[in-house]
């Protein structure tokens, strides 16, 4: 049963991202620089974003406790990567945030439905449902586990410092909104989601996963539209000079 609803969702969530994809880019999310009243009830930012991120980590750490091959080497690791991940993102990141901004509740809900099926369909591929033999030792020195393991850290590596230097634009007490110029910002106008789409990229490389590039196209779908309507919005608040050359998510491409 659990075996037969995964599969399903292999199909399915990739043909739902194409919807989400084309439309973000005439719905704007209704959190952060774009949150409006008409998204209905909300909730401090803090709790919003612990509720929303919290699933994904609790059904990882679930899944790989009733893997049996949970204290093999590679899996093992594959789960301490995630986690690391969803552990900043739930735990640390939002005692990091200033001021007092709010996240509707539609906006949260979502995200946890999301959440809870991603992590079900990368948690079941990497501790259930590989080939047996697939994730030996040897894992550890393909090319594969090597360059994707990278390209990981290089991803949170810019997601965290893009999270840092948006943190810290603005002085105490001002809610003006100010154009980020340092680091991945140099070069995009949305670097934190760059840094993160990276960074799924890197573990889909290490993994070989089909659900992992699955999450991959859903990092794409729900940050490229975003980041579009970012640049957009700097544009009109900031100037066409002012933003430049800088594309939205992907250095020199887009």
């Amino acid at each position: 049963m659990i075996e037969s609803i995964y599969h399903h969702l292999l199909y399915i969530m990739p043909l739902l991202a194409i919807v989400v994809f084309i439309a973000l880019f005439y719905i704007k999310a209704g959190y952060g620089i774009f949150r409006t009243k008409a998204w209905g009830i909300s909730l401090p930012n803090k709790i919003g974003w612990i509720l929303m991120e919290c699933p994904v980590f609790v059904i990882m750490l679930i899944l790989w406790l009733q893997s049996d091959n949970r204290m093999n080497a590679v899996p093992l690791t594959f789960f301490l990567l995630f986690e690391l991940h969803y552990f900043q993102r739930t735990f640390i990141f939002p005692f990091l945030m200033k001021g007092h901004s709010r996240m509707p509740i539609s906006i949260t809900l979502m995200g946890v439905v999301f959440n809870l099926i991603n992590g079900f369909l990368i948690g079941e591929s990497l501790f259930h449902l590989a080939p047996d033999g697939k994730y030996t030792t040897d894992w550890f020195t393909t090319p594969a586990f090597l360059i994707g393991t990278l390209i990981f850290f290089l991803g949170m590596g810019i997601n965290l410092h893009s999270d840092h230097v948006i943190r810290n634009l603005r002085p105490a007490g001002d809610t003006k909104h100010y154009l980020p110029q340092k680091g991945m910002y140099r070069y995009v106008t949305s670097g934190n989601y760059f840094g993160e789409l990276v960074e799924w990229t890197g573990f889909a490389i290490l993994t070989q996963s089909s659900a992992s590039w699955i999450f991959v196209i859903w990092t794409f779908a729900n940050l490229a539209p975003r980041a579009y309507s970012i640049r957009k919005q700097y544009r009109k608040e900031f100037g066409d000079q002012a933003v430049g050359k800088r594309k939205c998510l992907i250095p020199y491409i887009y």
